[in-house]
């Protein structure tokens, strides 16, 4: 070892030393001795090491403000929870990866109130005896859509696999082959149908299937017959689909239950913000259909759930599950998901109060406001190197909602000004997802482009840019 770092070395603080330091007893106050000690030890790690790689060039760290700066940032990175919030300036309001539907704030006070202290989860007040958690729900439910009965669960993959286990276990499932549907994650209907125990029988082809298809299925062995929404793709051309409302004069007949697993799922009609039709919880109980699933975390814009409304006596069945027990609702997402459906009892208020639904009906007009509005501050902080404009975009649904509807929308595109746009494109993206709350865009057509239909907080997202780091 040269001379140089040798000496530099033998001037690394010991532990002992920095746990004396006015300021690192601040930070044993808040983050606890044990953590700061081994805290510690990891930054004296890296200065060694830089001081091994660049001798006098790592003089720097040595210095007492640089060590109290190193480890404060590494006890925030350590303390950092994995499971953070983000901005999602994707363009894909519904997105999977990053938590799908946002809750209305009368949703999260709801959450914070029963989280608190005690709750009644399965205690009646008025009798004092035990009671039902899904009484918290189902009224509700059996209101809004017009079922007779109504469950929960933890979500919808959960709700299809528990009805299909409860009304068709070691019997037959004849499900038009359209409609054997993938969704994220490879979850296959296929796939539930025969963990639930059930026989998939495949019916029709893939474009084209006919009531006679659901008919000539049917035998001593058929426990009930299965419509499922193609929520995320579309089938087009030369077609034919067979109607929840025609198959479920079928069921009724050979006195069969007709299952219909809605996917995303949706209380109000969607074409009054702009967007195509979407089918209904309550049109499926209109069309005859005996047992409905669908989500509680897309295009209802509540929290992770499964929801199943439908005939009381095949909603008891379902109840009595075991399984049922293993795919049950907390107290918190119960609390988010009423206060979300109670504010379906006003649905002129839905745009102004459901998150989800006001970053889709949001208009072009008012993103480009916003664009207007970051445009500058994100400008000064990414320097001469990149360009920044304002561009027409096009964002979508997400999570399988409205798989081919594009909603016209404004990004900011931040180009390269010279040079290939290739490994500093990256490095921007990286550098956003950097900061305190990570901004997640994507790299399109040379630019990293940041979508600003689901931006509604402007100015936490403006404070914040002054920590970029490029």
């Amino acid at each position: 070892m040269p001379d140089v770092q040798k000496s530099l070395h033998s001037k690394v603080p010991s532990v002992d030393s920095i746990l004396r330091l006015e300021p690192v007893i601040v930070l044993i106050e808040s983050y606890g001795r044990s953590l700061v000690t081994d805290s510690i030890r990891a930054v004296i790690t890296n200065i060694r090491n830089q001081i091994s790689e660049l001798a006098e060039q790592a003089l720097p760290v040595l210095e007492e403000a640089s060590i109290v700066e190193q480890l404060s940032l590494f006890l925030d990175r350590a303390t950092q929870p994995s499971l953070r919030a983000v901005y999602n300036l994707t363009g894909t309001v519904l997105h999977t990866n990053l938590g799908r539907a946002v809750l209305a704030e009368e949703a999260i006070e709801a959450m914070v109130k029963v989280a608190k202290g005690a709750s009644n989860l399965e205690y009646e007040i008025d009798s004092g005896k035990r009671g039902d958690r899904d009484s918290h729900l189902d009224k509700l439910l059996c209101e809004l859509t017009g079922a007779e009965a109504a469950t929960v669960v933890n979500n919808n993959a959960a709700a299809v696999l528990l009805v299909l286990n409860t009304l068709g276990q070691r019997k037959e499932v004849p499900v038009s082959r359209g409609e054997l549907i993938e969704i994220g994650g490879a979850f296959r209907i296929p796939d539930i149908i025969k963990r639930a125990g059930c026989k998939l029988v495949e019916i029709g082809t893939t474009n084209r299937t006919h009531l006679k298809d659901y008919a000539e299925a049917i035998s001593g062995k058929t426990a009930c017959l299965m419509k499922v929404h193609t929520s995320n793709y579309s089938v087009q051309g030369f077609t034919k689909e067979v109607t929840a409302q025609e198959i479920s004069v079928l069921a009724r007949d050979r006195n069969l239950p007709l299952i219909e697993d809605l996917g995303s799922g949706t209380l109000i009609d969607l074409s009054q913000f702009g967007l195509p039709h979407e089918p209904t919880a309550q049109e499926a109980i209109t069309s005859g259909v005996d047992v409905v699933t669908f989500s509680g975390d897309k295009l209802l814009g509540g929290p992770q759930a499964g929801l199943i409304v439908g005939r009381k006596d095949l909603i008891a069945k379902i109840k009595k599950n075991p399984i049922k027990r293993a795919m049950r609702l907390d107290k918190v997402t119960i609390a988010a998901l009423t206060a979300t459906l109670q504010l379906y009892l006003d649905p002129d208020s839905l745009a102004a109060r459901v998150p989800t639904i006001r970053m889709l009906a949001r208009s072009v007009g008012d993103i480009q406001l916003v664009a207007e509005q970051v445009r500058d501050p994100i400008a000064a902080v990414v320097g001469d190197a990149f360009a920044v404009s304002i561009i027409d975009c096009q964002s979508q649904v997400g999570s399988g909602s409205l798989p081919v509807e594009r909603l016209p929308s404004k990004a900011l595109a931040i180009g390269t000004t010279k040079g290939k746009p290739g490994g500093k494109l990256q490095k921007l993206a990286d550098a956003f997802r950097a900061l305190p709350t990570p901004v997640i865009g994507r790299i399109q057509d040379d630019a990293f482009l940041l979508d600003l239909r689901c931006l509604e907080d402007v100015d936490g997202f403006a404070a914040q840019l002054g920590d970029l780091k490029l």
